[in-house]
C-alpha cells in the first residue's frame, strides 16, 4: 500500500504531499510550492526515490520549488497544458505579491486519466483552466489531493487568471462528489476533510 505525508510549504502554506510505495522505494511529490530544502530532507528521511513532480495547478505558491527539485532529482514535472500560460506568467504572478521571481520549470503534459504511482488524474477546471486533482488509495483508504479546487468548508477562488465559477462548480459535482463519501480530501491549503462532509455541508457547492 502507498504511504502519504502532507505538510505546508512556502509563504502561503501550500500543502505539499509526498506519496511513496515502501515496497519499491519509489514516490512522487505533489505541489512542491516552496521550501525545497525541507522537501528534500523529508524525502531523504523517508528513503524513497522521486520519479515525478505533480502539480494540481500552476499558481506560484504551488510551483515555487519545482525547478530546484527538478534539477536536483532529474525527474519530470507534470502539469496540465491548459495552465501553461500561468507558468509563462510566473514573473507577473510573483510581482503582484511583491515577491522574488521563481525560476521557470520545464513541464511535461498532464492529462485526465494519467496515472502516477496508482493515482489517477482528474481534470477539474475552475480555479484555473488546467486545475487537476489526484485520486487514489493509500494505507488508510481513498484520498483526493484536491489542490485549490475544494477546501474544508470552501472552494477555490475564480477571480484570478482564467478562473470560472461555472467550470469549478461542474468539476466538483461531476468529478469529486461522485466518489466515495469517505474519501479523504487534502486541499491545497488548510485542514483535511472528506467528500461526504463537503457534499452535505459545503456552503458553496453541495451534492
Amino acid at each position: 500500500m502507498l504511504n502519504l505525508e502532507t505538510f505546508p510549504v512556502g509563504p502561503l502554506g501550500c500543502n505539499c504531499s509526498l506519496v511513496w510505495d515502501p515496497a519499491t522505494s519509489l514516490g512522487v511529490v505533489v505541489d512542491p510550492g516552496g521550501d525545497g530544502g525541507k522537501i528534500r530532507k523529508r524525502v531523504e528521511v523517508l528513503g524513497f526515490k522521486v520519479t515525478a513532480l505533480l502539480h494540481t495547478h500552476a499558481h506560484f505558491d504551488h510551483v515555487g520549488a519545482t525547478r530546484e527539485l527538478q534539477d536536483l532529482w532529474q525527474c519530470p514535472a507534470h502539469l496540465h497544458g491548459d495552465d501553461t500560460f500561468l507558468i509563462e506568467a510566473l514573473p507577473q504572478q510573483t510581482g503582484m505579491f511583491g515577491m522574488t521571481a521563481i525560476p521557470q520549470p520545464d513541464m511535461t503534459a498532464l492529462n485526465a486519466g494519467d496515472r502516477h504511482l496508482g493515482f489517477s488524474t482528474l481534470h477539474t477546471p475552475g480555479h484555473t483552466p488546467g486545475s487537476c486533482c489526484f485520486h487514489g488509495a493509500f494505507a488508510k483508504g481513498q484520498v483526493v489531493l484536491a489542490g485549490d479546487t475544494l477546501f474544508r468548508g470552501g472552494v477555490g477562488r475564480t477571480d484570478l487568471w482564467g478562473g470560472s465559477w461555472e467550470h469549478l462548480e461542474q468539476s466538483i459535482r461531476r468529478e469529486l462528489y461522485v466518489l466515495d463519501g469517505a474519501t479523504l480530501v487534502i486541499p491545497g491549503h488548510g485542514p483535511a476533510t472528506t467528500l461526504g462532509e463537503e457534499a452535505e455541508h459545503n456552503p458553496f457547492v453541495r451534492k
